[in-house]
């Protein structure tokens, strides 16, 4: 296994105050058999839906995918990932 994929990336989401936006968030890690090692979630006074996903263990192909699929989602604004 290569370095990179013993890296910890930093997953940042802007969702819409839905109900549903953490589940939709980390239902892509269960599909992918992946547990995340830290989640934080926040509703901002702007009535957005902030989440934070720390994830170790995968490259950084695989968790580019996961931001990509979840820029798919309706009520995501944004998922951008950054190495940790």
């Amino acid at each position: 296994m290569s370095s990179d994929e013993w890296s910890l990336y930093r997953l940042r989401v802007v969702a819409d105050a839905d109900p549903g936006a953490l589940a939709r968030v980390l239902e892509r890690f269960q599909n992918l058999n992946i547990c995340p090692r830290k989640v934080l979630a926040e509703l901002s006074t702007t009535e957005l839906f902030h989440v934070e996903v720390i994830i170790g263990g995968v490259s950084s192909e695989t968790i580019a995918i996961i931001a990509g699929k979840l820029g798919e989602v309706p009520c995501i604004r944004s998922a951008q990932f950054h190495p940790f």
